[in-house]
């Protein structure tokens, strides 16, 4: 069992004069930590079950280009990026410029989108459900176009491209991993089987049966289940001193024993560095166990 540390909120004690340089004291501390992942949200509003829309909120692609020049070796997404936010040539330019310039540790995280009010609030355009999967579906098939030898052109409903140039080419081997995220059982989780390397579901009382219904997509498109990342979405909360780190331990080894290889989520201490010690020390070493 890996961990990744999802970093939700930027209304931090010091304000947006410090974020920066304390920010970066959060990432290296983590990847130093071991987590395997280092993640924000794609938003332009602080979503409800995090704060009032108002909070500080930083753009995701910027943000992840920052942390990628204060890290090393952690894989760095988005989690989860609306498709209706970016073209998808610009969003495979963002992700490939992501991946050269960190050495190769770019995950694109993809889903449909769901928030409305900054939508409506920023002028973005909010289809329906129905026409936000059917974007979805067809950026996963020019980003991997994309990310591919064929610079060829794309049709599809939504898009026309004359020619799929990327150059420079993502540098992760052997492709650059595609997490669809969401636990949708008719479209988001067959579209981790038909494109993705990777999903993402939260971490409820539904959660055996998500794995079950991807198991089925999976059988369905002739993947190979083994070969998805399975990733849960789970608060990482060991308390300011450790002291939570057994009942975490615990979680995670039940995790583990329902076939989720990755817990990603945010750890409630965030910015104090101090349980990045009690990560390294009791936590992380001991989950690689499970």
């Amino acid at each position: 069992m890996k961990l990744g540390l999802q970093i939700p909120n930027f209304t931090w004690p010091n304000g947006p004069a410090k974020l920066g340089t304390e920010l970066a004291d959060v990432a290296r501390a983590a990847d130093e930590a071991g987590f395997e992942y280092l993640a924000v949200m794609d938003h332009f509003f602080q979503i409800s079950v995090v704060g009032p829309p108002e909070n500080d909120m930083l753009e995701a692609y910027t943000t992840l280009g920052y942390l990628a020049a204060h890290t090393e070796r952690a894989k760095l997404l988005a989690l989860i990026t609306g498709v209706i936010y970016r073209q998808p040539g610009v969003l495979a330019k963002a992700i490939t410029t992501l991946d050269v310039l960190s050495g190769g540790r770019a995950v694109l995280g993809i889903g449909a989108g769901w928030n409305e009010e900054e939508s409506r609030g920023l002028g973005f355009p909010f289809p329906s459900t129905k026409e936000r999967f059917e974007m979805l579906e067809e950026a996963l098939r020019y980003i991997k176009q994309m990310f591919s030898d064929d610079d060829g052109p794309f049709e599809g409903d939504y898009i026309q491209a004359e020619r799929l140039m990327n150059h420079p080419q993502v540098l992760a081997k052997p492709r650059l991993p595609i997490m669809v995220g969401g636990g949708g059982e008719q479209k988001t989780l067959r579209f981790v089987a038909k494109y993705g390397d990777a999903c993402n579901i939260f971490n409820g009382p539904d959660l055996e049966h998500k794995l079950d219904v991807l198991r089925d997509h999976c059988a369905k498109e002739g993947r190979d289940y083994a070969e998805i990342t399975k990733t849960v979405y789970t608060v990482l909360d060991i308390g300011p001193n450790g002291e939570k780190s057994g009942e975490l331990l615990a979680e995670l080894r039940r995790l583990a024993g329902l076939g989720v290889d990755v817990a990603i989520g945010a750890c409630p201490t965030v910015p104090d560095l101090k349980p990045f010690e009690s990560f390294a020390k009791d936590v992380i070493p001991e989950a690689a166990n499970f």
